[in-house]
């Protein structure tokens, strides 16, 4: 582009940027659509504006063989938005996308596997970071923000802040995991995270939590250091805590409002690992806590430790 293209490119993708801010969209969801028009500009090396449907049609043909559906489809997202709030105009190209539609079900960890992993991480932040994202339900970024002020001993509740959709809820906190996060937090005694990163180079608190590319990277060590085979991440610690409250006999309601699940649908897909559907929340939390305990000291005596985390 000349000097003239480029100023006018400039201009329009700071009124993307403006538009996705003004309708709220998360920082994943403003930097996902903001990608996808830079993408188009590197590629044409021209304004999107200007692009018909043969370029559409090159475009992601080529954008399907080098990337995810997943890719494909918050391009599509970030293109159709440029047009409608920044070109004020409909993206006339839908029909040239057809993501496939499926869903695939998770590999989800036992009360074994779990145990494992958390007896063999030799790091305590790791370890209780394991337990806490299980044994509450959370995201990895709902884990990573928790708050010293967050967690209520006297009423057993968590106040989990700005989850997916910027949702914030109440979950309970067994009493394993209580135990564990005081242990934690006499190790650093951070002011304000549960989880908090490096110290500062002046020697004062962390000014931030634990790292996130870090932290996925020392699970999936421990995960091989165990030998799993399964395809799993932290976020399966979450899947495995709904999966097995619903074998425990949970009801789906249930199951819906601990995870924050905004549609009773999602929650369902977990209905594959047993036919059970009701139980004392508190009763079944506490017990899934106790087994789990039991299968950690059970391989205490035998089990390694990781060298990884």
């Amino acid at each position: 582009m000349n000097a003239s293209e480029e100023s006018r490119f400039d201009a329009l993708y700071d009124q993307h940027l403006t538009a996705l801010k003004l309708q709220g969209k998360a920082p994943k969801t403003i930097e996902g659509c903001a990608r996808a028009i830079r993408r188009l500009r590197t590629h044409f090396d021209r304004c999107p504006d200007e692009l018909g449907r043969r370029d559409f049609k090159a475009y992601f043909s080529g954008l399907v063989d080098s990337h995810s559906w997943r890719t494909v489809k918050i391009d599509l997202c970030g293109i159709k938005f440029y047009f409608e709030q920044v070109l004020g105009r409909e993206f006339p190209y839908l029909d040239l996308i057809k993501p496939p539609v499926g869903r695939s079900l998770p590999d989800i960890l036992t009360a074994q596997d779990l145990a494992q992993l958390i007896v063999r991480t030799r790091a305590l932040h790791y370890r209780v970071f394991w337990l806490t994202s299980y044994s509450m339900g959370l995201r990895l970024g709902e884990t990573l923000k928790l708050r010293v002020g967050d967690v209520d001993a006297q009423r057993n509740p968590v106040h989990v802040r700005g989850g997916k959709g910027r949702k914030d809820r109440f979950v309970y906190l067994p009493a394993l995991t209580l135990l564990s996060l005081r242990g934690l937090w006499r190790r650093h005694r951070h002011p304000q995270w549960l989880f908090p990163g490096r110290m500062a180079h002046d020697g004062g608190p962390a000014p931030g939590v634990m790292d996130r590319g870090s932290t996925q990277k020392a699970f999936a060590r421990v995960v091989a250091d165990c030998g799993i085979r399964k395809q799993v991440s932290i976020h399966s610690l979450r899947h495995a805590y709904a999966t097995h409250l619903i074998e425990a006999g949970l009801n789906l309601g249930g199951v819906q409002r601990l995870l924050g699940h905004a549609y009773p649908e999602t929650p369902a897909r977990y209905v594959h690992m047993t036919d059970k559907s009701r139980g004392d929340q508190t009763a079944l939390i506490e017990s899934l806590m106790t087994q789990l305990q039991q299968q950690a000291q059970a391989l205490k005596p035998t089990g390694g430790r990781s060298c990884a985390a």
